[in-house]
């Protein structure tokens, strides 16, 4: 509980910080949200254009956008200590404050700072949903709300873990390797898309190595009650975001053997 406590008033110390520059707060919000909208105007061009993308319609693969630019949104805006974990703290020897502190240094970098200006994609990504949802006229019973929770709370561990594994590469490379970014952003633009139009080797790779297609795809094949022609079955859909905390189990552990090899900067 201490913890917690500790965490909140992190998160309002950001907070407050970010509010005094307000003009600045609502020009990168209105930037994020300016990239987001052309982003999905290049989707609906694409079925404008070929009317269907392997049974996947327009609405169809708007919920698959939403879900996911939402989780990602509020991963890196809660994350984004690790975000900038390289330049920011190994690179200038910061990190070594940040051991000498009775804190775990998790609970430090996740309270480093929460980036407003990812409500702009948060937003959209929201809207989106929302719009998809309407048109394609989902009951909302109680199964289907708790597994779009379990959804989205499932996305936002498998994204922070993705966040956890850039930081902790910083160990060894000092600046964060641009190639994580095709876990990343695109990954987010990969699953965004119905996991069945891409090759074998790729369905695999989304699915057991970096579980993304567990918190997109098939969640949302039970939410519409969609045949899947990868032949999944029903449990597996409504169980697999389970995979997105694993993950981050995972990437924990390996941000905690990475902290053991930290040398500092020698200064």
């Amino acid at each position: 509980m201490n913890s917690i406590a500790l965490y909140w008033q992190y998160i309002m110390v950001s907070l407050k910080s970010q509010m005094q520059y307000r003009t600045s707060f609502l020009l990168s919000f209105v930037g994020q949200l300016g990239v987001t909208v052309i982003e999905i105007v290049a989707i609906w061009a694409l079925f404008d254009r070929f009317g269907e993308l392997d049974n996947w319609n327009l609405a169809e693969v708007c919920l698959l956008y939403g879900l996911v630019n939402s989780a990602f949104a509020i991963s890196s805006a809660l994350l984004s200590g690790f975000d900038s974990f390289g330049p920011l703290f190994v690179k200038t020897g910061n990190f070594d404050r940040l051991l000498l502190r009775p804190r775990s240094v998790v609970l430090q970098l996740m309270g480093h700072e929460l980036a407003l200006r990812r409500l702009g994609r948060l937003v959209q990504g929201l809207l989106v949903f929302l719009w998809a949802a309407v048109q394609l006229e989902i009951v909302w019973d109680i199964q289907n709300v708790l597994l779009l929770m379990f959804t989205l709370f499932g996305g936002i561990a498998l994204f922070a873990g993705l966040l956890v594994v850039q930081a902790t590469m910083s160990f060894w490379t000092v600046e964060s390797l641009e190639v994580m970014n095709t876990l990343t952003y695109g990954g987010v633009q990969t699953v965004q898309y119905p996991l069945d139009i891409y090759s074998e080797w790729f369905r695999k790779f989304f699915t057991f190595i970096v579980p993304l297609a567990c918190i997109s795809y098939f969640p949302v094949l039970a939410i519409l009650d969609k045949t899947d022609p990868l032949g999944s079955h029903f449990a597996f859909q409504v169980l697999s975001p389970a995979l997105g905390f694993v993950f981050l189990m995972v990437t924990f552990c390996f941000f905690s053997f990475g902290t053991k090899k930290y040398t500092s900067t020698g200064s």
